[in-house]
């Protein structure tokens, strides 16, 4: 590919007077760039999807709403909520999975200023009770399982989806019941829009405080890398594009949950904004995405790379109808270099598309696709225009292009903060800067190769999941003297937990002694698969810490319960 055609269009959408011009302003006391031409808040963006009318909006399984129906429910919640006192700056908590409730009840809560709390439906009743605790929230939406685990937490109003309303709660049908109007309010393009739970390294999710701007700053950076690409690849390859066609309406099937960035600010945003068609499911399963694909006529797919390759391996692939299907990305994790061919040379229309971002960014700081992907399948793709960026060695000291460093980056898309942890914050962003905490390179072109993780933690199906927290869970096992948790390869995952344990002195304890404590403290996706119980102390180094790459190394090829 002639990268320099890439550059050429960057340069002209991003000038003075383009669609993605940039701005420099200050935001929290540090220079910060934004899109200048972005709306200040998701009030005004979703308000504007009301001129799609009558186009299918959400299908799940068989119901269908369309852009009108929906601006009529959340028209109903926003009135609900304001009937019950909650007000711009309060919180409203959404534990549910991808049903159409989660997406009404998210844009009723933004377009009126009420800060979203997405809740991790994986979550345990300890977790769950630690962010209602962490979060405030005047309001829990919850579906049947989350509001069993939830309790009843004193001050909070529980409303009851898809569930049967049990005593104390709200039934769902009283909430949409009435015709209503969005309140009319001013919201601060830097108040919090919602609040994502990250995973924590004490044991403790950290609450990423995600705002107006660096929501709508995202989107702008999606619709930015969409344009780019295209234009880019269209001057590569010598193919005009009429300006005056319109563009296609696009069709999303989301495969990942509406509590991470992926489906919620990277897929559902992109779409609704498009006055697209989300196609949503109750859980993944390959065989039937790709029968939602052939009946909805789904154009774009994207979830974790295991999913686009579980996709084209299934038995049903090459008899369903994908050629309505123009891309197949993968996020949530690095996807492997021969998955990226696979894709392009499996699906006929489609191309294999990438980003790279995370919570603390509101979505992606770098996109990739098409041939650009195809002739770099191992980078990220370069860093979106919105923002500043670096890698830096441990002392904090930019490194030179091409060199190794943590990659660090400023700019509108960057949270606030921690909700409730200063310490941590001022930890994860220094001057604007936030710490990636990502090992990466920057090619000459600006394209960023992933290398390595900082952090201690494990990315197991796009989900990240710290080392320390699972060790602070399984050393509130009585029997546990010593544990380190680090990631082992799966080939389906990406990479999948394990933890090496020495019980106390004249106790013996079992792996699945472990699991069934552990069940009780923590999701099920980070109890770790591989277990090692040891007969001796675990290595150290000399100021005492595991040596958590000696155990891994050694570990890994060696048999776990």
């Amino acid at each position: 590919m002639h990268f320099e055609d890439l550059r050429t269009v960057w340069h002209g959408l991003t000038a003075p007077g383009a669609p993605f011009e940039i701005a420099t302003i200050e935001v929290r006391g540090n220079p910060c760039r934004i899109y200048k031409n972005a709306p200040p808040n998701i009030r005004l963006l979703w308000l504007s999807t009301a001129a799609y009318g009558d186009r299918d909006y959400i299908v799940y399984q068989d119901e269908r709403l369309t852009y009108a129906e929906a601006h009529a429910r959340v028209n109903a919640i926003a009135a609900w909520l304001a009937a019950k006192g909650v007000r711009p700056g309060d919180r409203v908590a959404i534990a549910m999975r991808n049903y159409p409730e989660w997406l009404l009840i998210y844009w009723a809560c933004v377009a009126s200023g009420i800060a979203a709390v997405g809740m991790n439906a994986w979550w345990v009743a300890e977790e769950m009770a630690y962010a209602i605790e962490d979060s405030e929230p005047k309001v829990l939406f919850g579906d049947a399982e989350r509001l069993e685990r939830a309790g009843a937490p004193e001050g909070v109003i529980r409303v009851a989806v898809r569930a049967p309303a049990g005593a104390g709660v709200t039934p769902w049908s009283e909430v949409i019941a009435r015709e209503g109007t969005l309140p009319a309010v001013d919201v601060d393009p830097d108040a919090d829009a919602c609040i994502f739970y990250t995973s924590g390294t004490t044991g403790f999710p950290k609450g990423a405080q995600l705002t107006h701007r660096g929501c709508v700053s995202n989107l702008f950076s999606m619709m930015f890398a969409a344009q780019a690409g295209a234009l880019a690849t269209a001057r590569a390859t010598g193919v005009a594009i009429d300006p005056a066609a319109p563009p296609p309406i696009p069709v999303a099937l989301l495969t990942t949950p509406l509590f991470h960035v992926t489906a919620n600010n990277c897929g559902a945003y992109a779409v609704t904004a498009a006055g697209g068609k989300l196609v949503l499911m109750y859980r993944w399963d390959a065989g039937e995405a790709l029968r939602l694909i052939e009946q909805e006529k789904v154009t774009a797919v994207s979830g974790v790379p295991v999913m686009a390759r579980e996709l084209i391996n299934h038995p049903d692939f090459t008899s369903r109808d994908t050629s309505s299907l123009m891309s197949v990305a993968g996020g949530g994790a690095q996807v492997p270099p021969d998955l990226v061919g696979k894709i392009d040379a499996s699906v006929e229309s489609a191309r294999p598309a990438t980003g790279y971002g995370l919570t603390e960014t509101c979505g992606i700081i770098t996109s990739v696709s098409a041939d650009f992907f195809v002739a770099r399948p191992d980078s990220a793709g370069p860093v979106m225009p919105v923002f500043e960026h670096k890698c830096v060695d441990d002392a904090g000291e930019a490194v030179a292009t091409g060199e190794i460093g943590e990659l660090w980056v400023r700019g509108a898309q960057v949270i606030k903060g921690y909700l409730n942890r200063p310490e941590a914050t001022a930890e994860a962003i220094t001057g604007g800067w936030f710490h990636t905490g990502d090992i990466a390179r920057v090619d000459a072109d600006g394209f960023v190769y992933i290398v390595d993780r900082k952090k201690d933690m494990i990315l197991r199906g796009g989900e990240n999941i710290y080392c320390a927290e699972v060790e602070a869970a399984a050393y509130r096992h009585p029997d546990v003297a010593e544990c380190s948790a680090f990631g082992v390869p799966d080939q389906r995952l990406g990479e999948e937990v394990a933890l090496a344990i020495y019980p106390r002195p004249g106790q013996s304890m079992t792996a699945e002694d472990l699991r069934v404590h552990l069940s009780a403290v923590m999701a099920r996706h980070k109890i770790p698969r591989y277990i090692w119980v040891l007969s001796e102390p675990l290595p150290r180094n000399a100021s005492g810490k595991f040596l958590r790459r000696e155990l891994k190394e050694r570990l890994s090829a060696a048999e776990a319960a």
